[in-house]
């Protein structure tokens, strides 16, 4: 197997040093946890972008939930997003669904076109889908998607694992809409680890685990390593 991708949450160009410092292969830039991670200013990007070398993906997302937040909101994600993309930034995250719990395609394709040619991430709103399988069916032709962050449930990896199993299978037989990578993220735990890589899942995200002291205080290098030496087998 391939070295797995580490994927760590990072608040801040310190978040960010630490965890590359750590053995971190890619950086999720966000703001605001408290939301669940809310799109970052141009400043905390611009900071984190010249704190480190490893690439970057970008929230795109104004408020908790999985709204787009309708017409004003599409336009102010539209907005960041180019503005971002002017900065620098060249991957994101973003992921919206519509009243009847599937993907917001408006939202997505009007997102997506404003960073044209950028590969990205659809985020855990996978998780709140009426039905998994409709979704990645309605993305599966999107263009710079590479990437579905899921714990396979919204109550996270221990409840979702089964899926998670399942859907690596499906994505290993390249079936329509299973393409992207399977990024594992949300309650997910070091006991996690061993059956997803032997069931081939290769890219893994973590955010309060690179933090022992919680939100309030920064990565961790230390506990950013444990992850990487357990992701690498040693």
């Amino acid at each position: 197997m391939s070295r797995p991708i580490l994927e760590v949450v990072a608040l801040s160009a310190e978040d960010a040093a630490a965890a590359e410092a750590g053995g971190a292969d890619r950086l999720e830039v966000v703001t605001d946890m408290a939301a669940d991670g809310l799109t970052p200013s141009l400043e905390t990007f611009a900071a984190v972008q010249e704190a480190v070398s490893i690439p970057l993906r970008v929230m795109l997302r104004l408020a908790d939930g999985f709204s787009a937040g309708g017409d004003a909101g599409i336009e102010e994600l539209c907005a960041r997003a180019s503005a971002l993309r002017a900065e620098g930034a060249e991957e994101f995250v973003l992921g919206f669904l519509d009243d009847a719990g599937q993907a917001d395609l408006r939202a997505v394709e009007a997102v997506t076109a404003a960073v044209a040619g950028c590969r990205w991430t659809f985020h855990r709103a996978l998780d709140r889908a009426a039905d998994r399988d409709a979704l990645r069916k309605q993305l599966a032709d999107m263009p710079g998607l590479d990437t579905y962050l899921t714990a396979g449930s919204p109550d996270g990896v221990a409840e979702g694992y089964r899926t998670l199993l399942a859907e690596a299978a499906r994505t290993a037989a390249r079936e329509p809409g299973y393409a992207p990578r399977l990024l594992v993220g949300g309650g997910l735990t070091l006991d996690h680890v061993p059956g997803l890589r032997r069931a081939g899942i290769d890219a893994f995200h973590i955010g309060s685990a690179a933090r022992p002291q919680g939100w309030s205080a920064p990565v961790a290098p230390s506990a950013v390593r444990t992850w990487r030496r357990a992701l690498d087998g040693d």
